[in-house]
């Protein structure tokens, strides 16, 4: 394979999927093919046992410049319907997610960091929003995710102006949840997801739902717990002193 080739790259080690965002001739901007194949990658490693927990990342030293813009001009595609699609793939992915972000977060890189359930940055990250600057309207399901995210005023800021905001900003509006020294990005991600790989899989599961207003299956979170037996091996482990043997997986 061309290396320099647009592409999505992965790996599965430890119970973490890694998603690796590759188009080093445009600042890993997303093309067509790459949006279109976000989605069924996604599903593939989340229907794989082993995968617990999952990392986006850009290769190199940027996360994502947004979408190819050559891309627009092809009337044959509709690159907003493809973004928002491998948006809403990533959002519902069942495990845990984290944008790992350096240098450029800024368009549909913002959009895909926005749909993970974490975001940490290196220091030096830049983000933004950037439809303004090209006329796009920015989709409905996009601008609410990004204002349940940071806030209104902060979500008009981006979106109205387009323009690049540093890791202290994006840290005090709630965009990135922690930033880190230059170099020590990937020894907290993987400190952090080892950590998230070992927890029960039935709070995190459960919690996610939650978090995104599924209210409706408290009840149905409570009887797999029941039925699980986690919340008995956690008190037990607990107890014990030893890490816990959590058995709940996705569909049990």
């Amino acid at each position: 394979m061309d290396r320099t080739e647009p592409r999505l790259e992965h790996t599965v080690a430890g119970g973490v999927a890694t998603v690796v965002i590759s188009n080093p001739a445009k600042r890993n901007a997303m093309t067509a093919a790459m949006w279109s194949t976000l989605p069924g990658l996604l599903e593939q490693l989340a229907a794989d046992p082993a995968v617990r927990v999952l990392v986006l990342t850009g290769a190199g030293d940027t996360f994502c410049a947004g979408a190819d813009i050559s891309s627009l001009r092809d009337p044959a595609s509709d690159p907003q319907a493809l973004a928002v699609a491998a948006e809403e793939a990533l959002a519902a992915f069942p495990g845990p997610t984290l944008a790992a972000v350096r240098g450029y977060c800024v368009g549909g890189g913002s959009q895909l960091a926005a749909a993970c359930d974490l975001r940490f940055a290196e220091e030096g990250a830049s983000f933004g929003v950037t439809p303004a600057r090209l006329g796009v309207v920015y989709a409905a399901s996009s601008t609410r995710r990004l204002v349940a995210l940071i806030g209104p005023a902060a979500a008009k800021h981006l979106l109205f102006s387009g323009e690049l905001i540093d890791t202290a900003r994006a840290l005090r509006t709630g965009l990135v949840d922690e930033v880190l020294p230059a170099g020590e990005l990937d020894k907290r991600v993987d400190s952090y997801v080892r950590t998230l790989s070992a927890r029960s899989r039935l709070t995190q599961a459960a919690a996610k739902e939650f978090a995104g207003g599924r209210e409706d299956r408290d009840a149905y979170w409570a009887e797999q717990a029941r039925r699980s037996g986690d919340t008995a091996e956690g008190v037990a482990a607990f107890l014990e002193r030893r890490a816990p043997r959590f058995t709940w997986t996705t569909g049990s």
